[in-house]
């Protein structure tokens, strides 16, 4: 019957059909990890939400005299501490009065009180903060009094916006380890209450949502005990500091993970609530099957007739009463877990993007709805491994695939809107971090959902074979005749171990037939393909949305006509440094290779006018969609410390900078010759 339904399948060889399972999964897999490569090559560190937009005084300026205050103001509301704002004289002594507060109450702004009588000379504003949707921001600014002059402050004194790399992979893997076991605690118990009730009887189910469970709270506690050290930049060993985990607290996303630590409290009692009540067996239900009298008496005829048909409307009523109860738990059970999904979603929505910038009050219940999208498909592609292993029929597999069509189209909805808003601009899909993280999720789903066709090709093979199709009953285990004693033969005792082994995987083994190992192969690679997914979704809650990206630039480069005058450098002769940084973005196209060449005047402390070049490697000037010119001492601490760069023709900018201290300074020109093709050379030189 099954060579008559496919014909193509029947003619191959069967070893020829194994092979090709393996060569579609390399294949599968090989594109996913190319496009990947390709798109995450020219991506670069993830940086903060909310952005300096202004400072007063203003970056690298020279005032008559000393301003009373040094106030910041920002793209979106800061949350402040302490310490969030320092100003340090030439000396490196701090001459702030502490305790920075919001300017006349904006949110969006933060200033800082300073000491009277201060002296000419170069003072040093370093400065953190939290933005509004949650991500650390930090960085460093120099003003001058009266003129400019050297500077010296201690390393301790600065605080960098950049996170411990120990601590931002751990905050990280926290992060994406939570996204996962969440998708596995709601998507299991969803397929559980929809699906296949009976599997909340099967230990391996069981074992799913333990782990998930298990799971999302170790990994809520480690993100509330690292969120500390990853905004104040410091090291893991901060992670016990209480004081820490206090002011987290305090915080929006504290407070988002302790509510997500009582939501579990509350999603522990429901775990055991659904397994209770759907795990215990069904009651018996007594048969009066037909003839049960006098079967073969075939005179009656009437009589007979209408009492087999009372007994089989009896049966039938007896089996909706018995039903009944586990139907109505059914309901209860899937109402709760709804309200706690939700909950437990508006723990990451509440204080992540969706809960700032444009059109908040329609993008915190499509955040809400898509996780829980994410979670239904995800989350049940893990239960129907399972269930698949556990010998479950064809009808199981059609509802699942009823839920994760449902589930693929409310992520498409709300993730074109989320796209819109994080967005902004077309040209912020292949500009901006975001837009190319973007990009790599939407090919992964992409490669999903093509894995997902080849499964309903297996599952239509599924239902046209009625013999593979049917649930394969569970198999008894017998006890083994002639068990030992405690304390006997050992070797028997092993012998009896194995029988029971082997008895307790004979029903999977009869459910793995053919059909069914082949759909749980494709359903293991879509599983797969939706953990690139899940770490993908954590990079893009870590990056700017391409919107804000994009106001950022825009006000980089309106900067320099609004301070040119307070800050204009003068240009010595014979002081120019010229520095040569050869780049190779790896391109194809012309300008992917070449040599960077940077010149500095009067190159010493204070301000210094910058100039770029950019020849390709027949030493003619090249242009490039996207150049940026930074500079740093590691040494203290000091930078990135960008320049805004005018463009003076093809391959030509120029711009100012302000380099307060003297010592080893590190020049870094980040090049994009395309849109995936990108490089940053780097070059010591020294100031003083």
């Amino acid at each position: 019957m099954e060579k008559a339904a496919h014909p193509r399948s029947a003619s191959r060889p069967p070893a020829a059909r194994r092979r090709s399972v393996p060569l579609r999964i390399a294949a599968a897999l090989g594109t996913l990890g190319t496009l990947l490569a390709l798109m995450l090559a020219g991506a670069a560190p993830a940086s903060a939400h909310a952005t300096l937009d202004s400072t007063d005084p203003s970056q690298n300026s020279v005032v008559a005299t000393a301003p009373p205050a040094v106030t910041l103001t920002f793209s979106e509301a800061v949350s402040l501490s302490s310490d969030s704002v320092r100003v340090l004289d030439p000396a490196g002594k701090a001459v702030d009065t502490g305790n920075p507060a919001h300017a006349d109450g904006k949110g969006n702004t933060a200033r800082v009180g300073l000491s009277s009588g201060l002296a000419n000379g170069t003072y040093t504003v370093a400065w953190r903060a939290v933005s509004e949707d949650s991500h650390p921001v930090g960085g460093a600014f120099t003003f001058s009094i009266g003129a400019p002059s050297d500077t010296s402050v201690s390393t301790t004194a600065l605080q960098g916006a950049k996170a411990d790399g120990l601590v931002a992979a751990l905050y990280g893997t926290g992060r994406t380890v939570a996204y996962a076991a969440f998708a596995l605690l709601a998507g299991v118990a969803a397929f559980v209450l929809v699906c296949w009730p009976a599997g909340a009887a099967r230990r391996p189910v069981q074992r799913l949502l333990m782990t998930g469970w298990t799971a999302l709270l170790a990994s809520t506690v480690a993100v509330l005990m690292l969120r500390g050290p990853y905004e104040r930049g410091s090291g893991v060993g901060q992670a016990l500091d209480l004081s820490l985990v206090r002011a987290t607290l305090d915080e929006r996303i504290g407070t988002a993970l302790a509510a997500r630590l009582l939501l579990l409290a509350a999603a522990g009692i429901f775990l055991s609530l659904l397994v209770g009540q759907l795990g215990q067996p069904p009651k018996p239900v007594a048969t009066a099957g037909p003839g049960s009298g006098s079967g073969s008496d075939t005179d009656a005829d009437a009589e007979p007739h209408d009492d087999d048909t009372e007994a089989a409307e009896l049966h039938e009523l007896e089996q909706r009463a018995a039903a009944r109860p586990q139907r109505e738990a059914r309901i209860g059970l899937g109402v709760a877990g709804l309200v706690l999904a939700v909950a437990l979603s508006a723990t990451w929505v509440g204080a992540d993007h969706a809960s700032v910038g444009i059109q908040v009050w329609l993008a915190l219940p499509f955040g809400i709805l898509h996780l829980i999208a994410m979670a239904l498909w995800l989350g049940g592609l893990a239960s129907l491994l399972v269930a698949l292993r556990e010998g479950v029929g064809a009808e199981v597999v059609d509802r699942f695939s009823r839920i994760a069509f449902g589930s693929v189209a409310v992520l498409a909805v709300t993730g074109v809107y989320q796209s819109w808003r994080g967005l902004g601009s077309w040209s912020a899909l292949t500009g901006t971090e975001y837009g190319k993280l973007l990009l790599v999720k939407t090919g992964c789903v992409v490669v999903m959902l093509g894995v997902a066709w080849i499964s309903r090709s297996w599952l239509a093979r599924l239902r046209s074979a009625p013999a593979e199709a049917a649930e394969v009953e569970r198999a008894e285990v017998p006890e083994p005749v002639g068990a030992v004693a405690h304390g006997e033969d050992p070797v028997r005792r092993a012998q009896l171990e194995r029988q029971r082994a082997a008895a307790r995987t004979a029903g999977r083994e009869r459910g793995l037939t053919p059909t069914r190992a082949g759909l749980r192969r494709s359903v293991l690679v879509e599983a797969l393909v939706a953990v690139a997914v899940l770490v993908v979704t954590t990079m893009l809650t870590n990056s700017p949305p391409g919107r804000v990206a994009g106001e950022v630039k825009a006000a980089g480069n309106a900067a320099p006509a609004a301070g040119a005058s307070a800050a204009a450098p003068q240009t010595e002769p014979g002081r120019t440094v010229e520095l040569k940084l050869p780049y190779d973005t790896k391109g194809r196209t012309p300008n992917a290779k070449g040599t960077a060449t940077v010149t500095l005047n009067p190159a010493r402390t204070g301000p210094n006018e910058v100039k770029l070049a950019l020849d390709g490697a027949d030493g003619k000037p090249v242009d490039v969609p996207e150049v940026q010119l930074a500079f740093t001492l590691p040494d203290r601490d000091l930078g990135p410390l960008p320049v805004a760069l005018t463009a003076e023709g093809t391959g030509r900018w120029s711009g100012t900078t302000q380099l307060p201290l003297a010592g080893t300074w590190v020049v870094s020109v980040q090049i994009r010759s395309s849109d995936i093709d990108q490089t940053t050379p780097t070059q010591q030189f020294k100031i003083g």
